[in-house]
């Protein structure tokens, strides 16, 4: 739940400074190389040499969501939702009572509880502290502090499992620059309270960190822990819309040694902008960074939320692009080995799985099999990777040996290869290659299928819209083309699920590559930010690649 968003003006305000600081260059890195901290480490997780790493040296790198406790106690049921979806790490908000229900130490048990029996790891924050100085019913950082001591007897022992994010965005827009002295302040008054596990700091700016601060005093704050377990986490919305911003400045702290994480991200567009989530993704697999999108259920907005009405089952165009596509948690999430995963010790790598085959090459899909690899202890799973020339790229993952491959391009050779690797993360070496080259032509041809249209918010002149296709016949559809017309003049102006044109009142919208299978008897969903004048009746009539679709 994006509380306290701060208002427009000064959002724009903010990144008009932001590229005027980045013309001047004054966000150029300002962060040192990281010097070695005190051997002194946390008895789980911990960071070396800027790496978040488990009790037994394996390097851990987050794949998960964010999860809105406090304000739905009652929905627990989501951590084993999540982790069914292939997360292994869920953050849960909680609050210390300065703004809202505070979360008893009985309540955080029991969530710490449910995250290791669902084999998550659990970063748990503070979220009253939300936009501090610009945001009036804001809590401090020494009050969340105090907040986690009252909880210590609870999360002392659970260091192998549990890290403490000591507050949530605790610095709007307003003199960000205060942000440094109190964040100091409050990891030394844990780490005197005894406090051994990681520690996550956010950012100011709403957690943006437009104005650099963070990035420019991330070394003396990371000095200011004795104990060197600290981790920044960096949010990213529509201030971070454009590639090289977000390479930039996560690239920064990669290059001096500094933990980062992307603690919480968003894609949709939304009235502030429209985010660059492909970057965030697909960067944060390049520098082997952590990842959280915001969020699971539960936002006021719901433009955000990954699942609908907190149904594993419905899933928006959000969380099929979180969960199932490029770069997404199905693809690059493995599980903790504090789980049992893995064995500690284990450095041989898997043999090298057989020469892919292809079959079942349609224009936009194709499924590869090979002879499955062998191991020691265990092959967990393949990644497949696309190869040009001295490049690859990874495309998916499968926990068999075998995979369908799907949002390919018609008319186009690619080259395959396939790696296996186990659970202490130990990789195989890479395949031969097979060459592949998609149909030419649409998409495999509809079978029966059914639209929901819907207005799910709506503000003077604008609103958000979201269509489910749902494929009710016995085949999948792939490469899909979906028509219909507005009666009222509205006008699509941003989409995710899809890409839309427009002509007049007539619309056309073709899939994103997470979105351009639907299978039998499965859906699919795009969401849209769209203008309109005073009526805003719905479409009444669906085609699916030129086949009718019932409506409702």
């Amino acid at each position: 739940m994006r509380t306290g968003r701060n208002p427009l003006s000064t959002l724009l305000t903010g990144l008009a400074s932001l590229l005027a600081l980045t013309l001047l260059g004054v966000l150029a890195p300002a962060v040192a190389l990281a010097q070695s901290a005190p051997d002194v480490r946390a008895t789980g997780l911990h960071i070396s040499d800027g790496r978040l790493l488990e009790a037994n040296g394996n390097d851990f790198v987050m794949r998960g969501v964010n999860h809105a406790h406090t304000w739905y106690p009652g929905e627990t049921q989501s951590l084993a939702d999540i982790k069914a979806l292939g997360a292994n790490t869920v953050r849960v908000v909680l609050s210390d009572g300065h703004r809202w229900t505070e979360n008893s130490p009985a309540d955080v048990a029991n969530v710490v509880a449910q995250c290791k029996a669902n084999r998550l790891i659990c970063v748990l924050e503070v979220h009253d502290t939300t936009g501090y100085g610009e945001e009036a019913a804001a809590g401090t950082l020494d009050h969340a502090a105090d907040y986690w001591i009252g909880l210590k007897d609870v999360l002392v022992g659970e260091e192998d499992y549990v890290i403490v994010n000591i507050g949530n965005e605790p610095w709007g827009n307003t003199d960000p620059a205060g942000w440094t002295a109190p964040t100091k302040a409050a990891v030394q008054k844990l780490r005197a309270a005894g406090f051994e596990h990681t520690i996550m700091v956010d950012a100011p700016n709403w957690g943006q960190d437009w104005q650099g601060v963070m990035r420019a005093n991330a070394q003396s704050v990371y000095d200011a822990d004795t104990t060197g377990n600290l981790i920044f986490s960096i949010h990213m919305y529509s201030v971070f819309d454009t590639a090289a911003e977000i390479t930039d400045y996560l690239g920064a702290f990669v290059n001096a040694g500094l933990p980062l994480l992307i603690g919480e991200f968003g894609g949709p567009a939304d009235q502030w902008g429209d985010p660059d989530e492909d970057t965030m993704m697909a960067a944060a697999e390049q520098f082997d960074l952590g990842y959280l999108a915001w969020s699971w259920s539960g936002n006021t907005d719901p433009i955000l939320d990954l699942s609908i009405d907190f149904d594993p089952t419905r899933l928006s165009a959000w969380g099929q692009r979180i969960f199932n596509g490029a770069n997404g948690i199905a693809q690059t999430a493995e599980e903790a080995t504090v789980f049992g995963g893995g064995t500690p010790g284990d450095t041989q790598a898997p043999s090298t799985p057989g020469t892919p085959a292809a079959s079942a090459v349609t224009a936009t899909s194709a499924t590869l099999s090979w002879t499955a690899a062998t191991d020691n202890v265990g092959v967990t799973g393949y990644d497949i990777v696309r190869v040009s020339g001295s490049t690859e790229t990874k495309v998916a993952a499968s926990t068999t040996n075998s995979v369908t491959l799907t949002g390919l391009t018609a008319d186009t050779a690619y080259t395959f290869a396939v790696y296996a690797r186990d659970a202490a993360g130990n990789r195989s070496a890479r395949s031969a290659t097979v060459n592949v080259t998609t149909d030419e032509g649409g998409g495999t041809p509809a079978g029966n299928c059914s639209v929901t249209y819907r207005a799910t918010n709506e503000w003077q002149g604008g609103f958000q819209g979201e269509i489910v296709i749902r494929n009710t016949g016995t085949t999948a559809v792939s490469g899909w083309t979906l028509a219909f017309a507005f009666a009222d003049g509205q006008t699509i102006t941003n989409m995710w699920g899809g890409t839309a044109t427009q002509s007049g009142g007539s619309v056309s919208v073709k899939p994103a590559s997470y979105t351009s299978t639907i299978p039998a008897a499965g859906s699919v969903t795009a969401g849209f930010i769209g203008t309109k004048g005073a009526t805003n009746s719905a479409p009444t009539a669906f085609t699916l690649n030129g086949a009718n679709c019932a409506s409702s």
